[in-house]
């Protein structure tokens, strides 16, 4: 009974607080698309190309400052890390609806990728430090719902504010929350049980027990070059690399191929762009309960993103000629993408001790974030230089084969500590 009553209290206290501050960070990472489908290019005076390398540079921001953040966020605090992180994002964020030229436009989509960029890992080693092994892959999912869950709302919420008020009001509207969740963050999180208020000692011990006793089953890793070296670590790297090439790609350019496709106006793109995401969400809590049920990771992961690939190609096949099809298809495609991120985040707490899976989750997650800089600029470039989404679709169709590839050459066992 206490152990039930102990696992509700964690998911009340705790998840509400995780979901909404990823929710912001992904709320200003991803509302670019829209303005790029508003006219900033044809206001700031951007060519195609140009567009995409600066919906891109976010991502190169995002990738180098991965590892630092999630050693800091590890050794010394999550809760100081992700403070300092939200008001800046919130700074930068409002900014972008403040440029008046290029340079400055690049400028700050790179520093709002540094500043964002422990968030993810911080919030993967949080999570770590308060749920256990069986628990981990709905944890994670709750998490990562922050991202379609945003995007969904974002989605509607976005083509009514760029309708009514244009580009720059939208980035100085959606960029403010984070500076003030900054402070409900600060008196609400606790770094780990043991600083928590709100639970009794027993509880604290029993969850600490909890989570060393699982630490002991471990082959231990003595530092981050070992785990970096892993075989595991560098084909998860590599896997997620091509993941977020195609979740990248849809996720930046969607509105804008949607609104060219349709002909549609901003509000009914926006109910469209939403689509998917609604799709996402129930595809993503299916399979980390069915993950965290059956505790198998690796088999939730590569039959979805082998799904995602095969409705991108047939959106391929099908053509913008036949819009409401290929509408259909990207739906599935992208509940497909999201569907297993749960699982593939609580594989590597699985297969390497504390001391290190927290940089590990950064190096992947840094990776990710280098597919995604490829994805972004690169599905724009081909939409621009092709004027049809055709040949996106193929790129991130196949990036996403690559990853079902990678992910079945994982094996799920821990890896053996290296001599040096």
């Amino acid at each position: 009974m206490e152990v039930r009553k102990l696992a509700s209290r964690r998911w009340w206290y705790v998840m509400p607080v995780i979901f909404i501050t990823y929710s912001l960070a992904y709320l200003d990472r991803a509302n670019y698309g829209f303005a790029a489908a508003a006219g900033i290019e044809r206001d700031l005076g951007i060519s195609h190309g140009m567009a995409s390398l600066i919906g891109a540079l976010f991502f190169l921001g995002y990738f180098i400052f991965q590892v630092p953040g999630a050693i800091y966020a590890e050794r010394r605090s999550v809760k100081k890390l992700v403070f300092c992180c939200l008001v800046l994002w919130g700074v930068c964020a409002t900014a972008t609806g403040m440029v008046s030229n290029i340079p400055a436009l690049m400028a700050i989509r790179f520093l709002l990728g540094a500043v964002e960029a422990a968030v993810m890992p911080a919030m993967l080693i949080y999570i770590s430090h308060w749920f256990t092994r069986s628990e981990r892959s709905r944890a994670n999912t709750f998490l990562i719902l922050g991202n379609p869950v945003t995007v969904l709302w974002m989605s509607v919420l976005t083509g009514y504010v760029i309708n009514a008020l244009g580009w720059r009001q939208m980035f100085i509207i959606e960029g403010f929350p984070a500076v003030i969740w900054a402070v409900m963050w600060w008196w609400l999180v606790s770094d780990r049980p043991a600083d928590a208020r709100w639970l009794s000692l027993v509880e604290k011990d029993a969850i600490e027990q909890t989570l060393r006793d699982e630490q002991k089953g471990l082959v231990p890793v003595r530092n981050y070059r070992e785990a970096f070296s892993s075989p595991i670590v560098l084909r998860l790297c590599a896997q997620y690399f091509c993941w977020s090439i195609g979740v990248y790609g849809f996720m930046l350019w969607l509105p804008s191929i949607l609104k060219k496709a349709s002909g549609l106006g901003f509000v009914a793109t926006g109910w469209l762009s939403a689509t998917p995401y609604l799709a996402a969400v129930a595809a993503m809590i299916t399979v980390s309960w069915l993950s965290d049920r059956m505790q198998n990771r690796k088999h939730f992961v590569w039959p979805c993103l082998l799904v995602g690939a095969l409705a991108f190609v047939a959106s391929y096949w099908v053509g913008s000629q036949h819009f409401w099809l290929s509408f259909a298809l990207l739906v599935i495609a992208g509940a497909a993408m999201y569907a297993p991120y749960g699982p593939f985040f609580a594989i590597v707490t699985e297969l390497l001790p504390r001391n290190v899976a927290g940089g590990a989750m950064a190096l992947i997650n840094g990776m990710g974030a280098l597919g995604s800089f490829c994805g972004s600029w690169f599905v724009g470039y081909l939409n621009g230089a092709t004027g049809t989404p055709a040949a996106g679709y193929a790129f991130m169709a196949l990036a996403l084969l690559s990853s079902v590839l990678l992910t079945l050459s994982v094996r799920m066992v821990p890896p053996v500590a290296v001599e040096f």
